[in-house]
C-alpha cells in the first residue's frame, strides 16, 4: 500500500517527467505497441515512474520492466515456429531459446531473491522447467524447438505475473537492501532486478539481428 510522502513523490516525479517530455518529445521514437500485453497497460507504457500497487522505487522498477518487455516482443510477434527455430550458425541460439531464457533468468532472480536462496538453489521442478535455457548453447540447440510463439508467452507471462505479485508485497527497504555476498560484489536487489530489464534489452538486439537474417523473410 502506498504511504502519503510516497503519492506526494509520485505526483513531484509525474510534474518533472512531463517538463522533460515538453522539451524532448521531438527527439524521441516511441516503440510500436503490441496489442495483447496482459501484465502492462499500455496506455501509460511510456510513463517511467510509480505506479499504483507498488512503493515508489519498485514502481518505477516495475515501469521500466513493462516497456522493455513491450520492446522485446516487437520483432518475434509475427514469427512461424521455423522461423523461432532459425540458427544463424552452428554456434548461435535461436530466439525462441533466447525467449524461454528471459523467462529462466527472471525465474531464477525470483528465487534469489524472493526466497533469499542463493545461487543455484533451484528446486527440481525449477531446474528442469529453466536450466537448459538458461544455459543456452548445444543443449538448447538440441532440445528447445518446434513450439509456437505462445508457448514462449505462456513461460514469459507467469513468470512475470508473479514477479508483479511479489513486487506488490514489497517495499524500497527492501529493494534497496544489499547483498555483501553476490559474485559481483556488494550489489542490492534493484541492482539485481535491474539486470533483468537489461538482460532483455540485451537479447532485443539478437532478435533484430537474426529478424533480419531469416531466409523467408528476404526479397
Amino acid at each position: 500500500m502506498m504511504t502519503k510522502n510516497d503519492q506526494l513523490n509520485r505526483r513531484d516525479f509525474f510534474k518533472k517527467s512531463s517538463m522533460v517530455a515538453i522539451g524532448t518529445g521531438s527527439l524521441l521514437a516511441f516503440p510500436n505497441l503490441l496489442s495483447a500485453q496482459p501484465t502492462t497497460a499500455v496506455n501509460d507504457i511510456n510513463i517511467v515512474g510509480p505506479k499504483d500497487g507498488y512503493t515508489t522505487q519498485i514502481g518505477t522498477l516495475v515501469s521500466m520492466m513493462n516497456w522493455m518487455r513491450n520492446v522485446i516482443l516487437n520483432p518475434v510477434r509475427d514469427l512461424s515456429i521455423e522461423e523461432l527455430d532459425y540458427l544463424v550458425d552452428d554456434e548461435a541460439n535461436s530466439i525462441g531459446a533466447m525467449l524461454w531464457h528471459l523467462a529462466a533468468t527472471e525465474r531464477f532472480y525470483q528465487i534469489h531473491t524472493f526466497e533469499d536462496k542463493k545461487w543455484g538453489d533451484w528446486s527440481k521442478e525449477d531446474d528442469e522447467n529453466f536450466s537448459v535455457a538458461m544455459g543456452l548453447g548445444d543443449k538448447a540447440r538440441d532440445l528447445i524447438k518446434g513450439h509456437p510463439l505462445e508457448f514462449y508467452m505462456e513461460k514469459l507471462d507467469s513468470v512475470r505475473e508473479h514477479t508483479l505479485a511479489e513486487f506488490a508485497k514489497r517495499d524500497d527497504e527492501w529493494l534497496m537492501k544489499v547483498d555483501n555476498d553476490f559474485p559481483w560484489g556488494p550489489t542490492n536487489n534493484y541492482c539485481k532486478w535491474f539486470h533483468v530489464c537489461e538482460h532483455e534489452s540485451n537479447h532485443n538486439g539478437q532478435f533484430k539481428f537474426i529478424r533480419k537474417r531469416l531466409p523467408t523473410r528476404k526479397g
